[in-house]
């Protein structure tokens, strides 16, 4: 009963406006004052959840991701893949779809990606007779990759938050990842086969494919740099974070020249105001996460779940069907700061690896990222595609279930999870 107290008033908080950190740790600091423990537990649980080197790549790789945008990459990537694929049936959805791929392996953030690849794919999509719904789906699902493929903003707060490695959990993802992408791929190219009247490309020739090669090729350089180094043990993800930022003021200014100053300093603003409200979250859920630890309310709940759930499998399934729910109404972030640490300690007594759970719990957060009414890249691609909220959520119905698809064959075969990070 406490529990559902607990929760219940963390959500009228959040409805009535709250903002989601002052929530978490506004809620988290009366729980530690009526349970008649010391509130100077609040700003030392503030001071130690900022106190992670791990946490530093958040800012780095948000200024890599913002640096990129600025530099207009997007562009380069998505006419490079067109000249590959265009002339393909549904061609210009599968270069849409790659190029969301490829940007989500230097940008970490779903959020970039829909929106630098979207301001370049929509428009050539529409003009070619991709239905604008379609159209939106694709790039409002493949803006989603960005928390998944590696690099990714979403699994570094798990892991800080679990306290597992992160290394391992970006290697678990590129799987899922790939997965995803061919999932997404078939559909595009059975549906585009449905439509009699698009527009099919001329096949670009050599040389248009080896010019646009080299111009994105720098860019493809600099993500299989950083996720190369990392896998290879060459720098952590840190540390990878600081040379991919390095890497793209390099690719941007000095190779494409293509970044202004106004840019750069544009990039930094908006990587200084993500960053403040990502350590903000996380600040206030370290609070509200000490709070329920006191008050006992992980174990509680493992003790109903073992009580009541006897195999991994319902309890997957009550997870995602609690994580699909609550994405109607939570955005990303917030969604993974409260339910890990409640559902963490319900891991290990039914054998489910931490690992697969992280990467199984990301996608589950990918589909809060396009479900109405607070999915952050429906909001995104609408604004790029100056569409209608209801087309872009017709358009994203399909990938969702391609989503849900492919954590039903993750939960199947979980080595597409975990036989990268034990065997690489």
């Amino acid at each position: 009963m406490e529990t559902l107290l607990i929760l219940a008033a963390l959500f009228a908080l959040l409805l009535i406006g709250v903002p989601v950190a002052f929530a978490l740790g506004g809620l988290g600091l009366m729980l530690l004052a009526f349970g008649g423990f010391s509130p100077l537990m609040a700003p030392a649980g503030i001071l130690s959840s900022m106190d992670n080197f791990v946490l530093v790549s958040v800012p780095l790789f948000l200024l890599m991701a913002n640096v990129m945008l600025k530099g207009g990459v997007g562009k380069d990537l998505f006419a490079a893949l067109q000249a590959w694929v265009g002339h393909l049936p549904g061609g210009l959805a599968v270069a849409t779809i790659l190029a969301c791929g490829v940007f989500a392996a230097i940008s970490g953030s779903s959020v970039a990606t829909a929106a630098t690849i979207g301001t370049v794919a929509i428009p050539e999509m529409t003009k070619r007779g991709y239905p604008r719904h379609f159209t939106f789906g694709v790039l409002a699902a493949g803006g989603t990759l960005g928390i998944l493929i590696p690099p990714s903003l979403i699994m570094i707060i798990y892991g800080v938050i679990t306290e597992e490695s992160v290394l391992a959990l970006f290697i678990a993802g590129v799987g899922p990842g790939l997965l995803m992408i061919v999932f997404f791929i078939i559909y595009s190219i059975l549906y585009a086969r449905t439509l009699p009247s698009l527009e099919r490309i001329a096949k670009a020739t050599w040389e248009e494919r080896w010019s646009s090669g080299v111009r994105a090729l720098p860019t493809v350089a600099l993500a299989v740099f950083v996720i190369a180094g990392i896998y290879r043990g060459w720098y952590t993800p840190t540390e990878a974070a600081a040379i991919g930022f390095a890497g793209a003021l390099f690719v941007t200014g000095v190779v494409l020249r293509t970044l202004s100053l106004r840019d750069l300093w544009d990039a930094v603003v908006g990587s200084m105001k993500t960053t403040a409200v990502i350590l903000l979250i996380v600040a206030g859920a370290k609070v509200f996460g000490k709070a329920i630890a006191l008050y006992r309310i992980p174990q509680d709940v493992s003790a109903f779940i073992s009580t009541n759930i006897d195999s991994a499998g319902l309890f997957i399934l009550v997870v995602a069907l609690v994580l699909l729910v609550m994405g109607l109404f939570m955005e990303s972030l917030s969604l993974l700061l409260i339910m890990v640490p409640v559902l963490a300690g319900s891991l290990m007594p039914l054998g489910i690896d931490p690992i697969w759970f992280g990467v199984f719990f990301v996608i589950m957060v990918e589909c809060a990222l396009i479900t109405p009414p607070v999915g952050l890249n429906l909001y995104v691609i609408q604004a790029v595609g100056k569409g209608t909220l209801t087309e872009v959520a017709r358009g994203v119905l399909p990938f969702l279930a391609l989503m849900l698809l492919t954590v039903l064959v993750i939960t199947i075969f979980q080595d597409i999870v975990l036989w990268l990070p034990f065997h690489l």
